[in-house]
């Protein structure tokens, strides 16, 4: 049977499909979908049943892994060691194992951004792995496993003989990286991330929130901005849930959508919605009391549009947003506060005049308010009965910062079978503080800050091919997306449309316009894409 093979390597690593084209497994009846009978009927050819009640399969029950983590095991077991499973066994399979073998809520904390698919990250892994797991992985890649020293020596084992080349890369073939992975590495492995940890056995014992019920929700969309709404969340058994939400953008245009939920290990939140007739993904970590849900919400497809998500039960007060987050000396605004349970005493900070209540519910509340021209700048905390929230009130915006600062887009398209990956941007504000000096520690953050963006070459080099006019454009929003695939015949040597940028946005604040900039680097598609990398 003929493969494509970008698309077969996209379904299976890019998109999680469970079953390998061409190798359709009899699937276990319904009631059999337990996750320890899923492991005896499909993996015992190669793994072995222990004995041991407390590590049952050899090799698997030696490690512990996010969802992400073990839908990817499962997808090279299907695509390089011809396992065969049918879907509704895989997802039973991955849920089996997060929910027994997985990671405590502290394991997963300082490195969701690679669960969550937050774009343009640049990690800071520790010297010891900076120049050998993290020189191909991100340092988040192998922070989200646990595995017995044994495991993270076999691990070292499985690279060797899966990359035979390793020693001559770039990094590995001025020394002896073999014996430094083995000796040095492994044992630092398995003392900073180890198979057994008291956050993990504490976690298993400890009671599981269940999140069915209303949840006031606060995010923001590349393309829409900020949002704000009710997240409703019925009980559909098993840790599933369906989920529907509605609400509003800040340009008052309306939000809906509606999809399903997955919890695994008790906290780890996966939903699929369709909102505004777009496909997007929820990647979200419950508090350990399930009070709030916190991560990323994005399009399915495009998992760089995409941005933060926070929702609090609708039953606790709360001030989730404020838009804007800033005003100015002297300044008439109008301010939004989104959350739950807002109907308390409305009590503003020094220096701030409530003009009056525009308009005010249970879950949004909008004022008029002006600010004192005299009062000292800094932040002020806005209270709405027993919720509060922060508000910036400054004098004047002295720098901007362009997020992300450093960043990739990635050619694509053109009939070809990978798309385009954009990139979007967005400027944020400081004022100078204290000291009139920006760019010091004492400058004021005021938030985000409606901006225009415009591109300009990076250097030299790039004016000199004149990437500006090739490599993409940036649109009103802040989204940039790259040129076509392929070879450009207009472009020296034929070659395609990549290019080295720089990105400016800026904000106007009354008479006085301030930039700030971000490094751009469109290059070419990435031909395999593992759920984590």
């Amino acid at each position: 049977m003929a493969l494509n093979n970008n698309k077969t390597k996209r379904a299976l690593l890019g998109s999680g499909a469970l079953a390998l084209l061409g190798l359709a497994a009899v699937p276990l009846p319904a009631q059999a979908l337990d996750g320890a009978d899923i492991i005896r009927q499909r993996c015992l050819a190669c793994h072995s049943e222990t004995g041991d009640a407390a590590a049952p399969f050899s090799r698997i029950s030696e490690q512990r892994k996010t969802p992400e983590g073990w839908m990817t095991t499962l997808n090279r077991m299907q695509s390089q060691r011809g396992l065969e499973i049918s879907v509704e066994e895989k997802r039973a399979l991955i849920k089996y194992l997060s929910d027994n073998q997985g990671l405590a809520p502290a394991e997963t904390a300082e490195h969701r951004y690679l669960l969550e698919q937050t774009p343009n990250v640049v990690d800071n892994p520790a010297p010891a792995y900076a120049e050998m797991c993290a020189r191909c992985h991100s340092g988040a890649r192998f922070a989200l496993q646990r595995r017995s020293e044994d495991e993270w020596r076999n691990l070292v084992h499985f690279h060797m003989g899966q990359f035979p080349t390793l020693e001559f890369h770039a990094l590995s073939r001025d020394r002896a990286w073999f014996d430094i992975a083995l000796n040095d590495t492994v044992p630092q492995l398995a003392k900073e991330f180890p198979l057994q940890s008291a956050a993990w056995q504490q976690w298993q014992q400890a009671e599981k929130p269940k999140l069915a019920g209303s949840w006031a929700v606060a995010g923001y969309l590349p393309g829409k901005g900020a949002f704000d709404g009710r997240l409703t969340v019925r009980d559909s058994g098993d840790d599933r849930y369906s989920v529907l939400i509605e609400g509003r953008y800040a340009d008052g245009s309306p939000l809906s959508g509606g999809g399903s939920a997955v919890v695994y290990a008790g906290y780890e939140w996966r939903a699929n919605l369709t909102v505004d007739g777009i496909k997007m993904r929820q990647v979200l970590a419950a508090s350990e009391d399930g009070s709030r849900l916190r991560g990323r919400q994005f399009q399915r497809n495009a998992n760089e549009i995409g941005g933060e998500l926070t929702a609090v039960r609708a039953d606790r007060p709360a001030i989730l947003s404020v838009t804007p987050s800033y005003i100015k000396h002297g300044e008439t605004r109008q301010i939004t506060l989104a959350g739950s349970q807002l109907g308390g005493k409305l009590a503003l900070g020094s220096g701030l005049e409530l003009l009056k209540v525009i308009a005010r519910s249970d879950s949004r509340v909008t004022l008029l308010v002006r600010a004192d021209a005299n009062t000292e700048v800094g932040m002020r905390t806005l209270r709405v009965g027993k919720a509060t929230a922060e508000l910036a009130l400054y004098d004047a915006l002295a720098r901007v910062e362009i997020t992300p600062d450093d960043s990739i887009a990635r050619v694509g398209g053109n009939g070809g079978p990978i798309p385009k990956v954009r990139s979007s941007y967005r400027a944020l504000g400081y004022a100078a503080g204290a000291d009139g000096q920006p760019g010091t520690d004492d400058d004021l953050r005021l938030g985000y800050m409606p901006a225009s963006w415009s591109l300009k070459p990076f250097d030299e080099i790039a004016e000199h091919d004149n990437d500006l006019k090739y490599a993409g454009t940036i649109d009103a929003d802040g989204i940039f997306t790259p040129g076509d695939a392929g070879l450009n015949p207009e472009r020296k040597m034929s070659t395609n449309n990549v290019g080295n940028l720089t990105v400016v946005g800026t904000v106007q604040d009354g008479d006085n316009a301030v930039s700030g900039e971000a490094h751009l680097l469109v290059t070419v598609q990435d031909f395999v894409k593992s759920p984590l990398q």
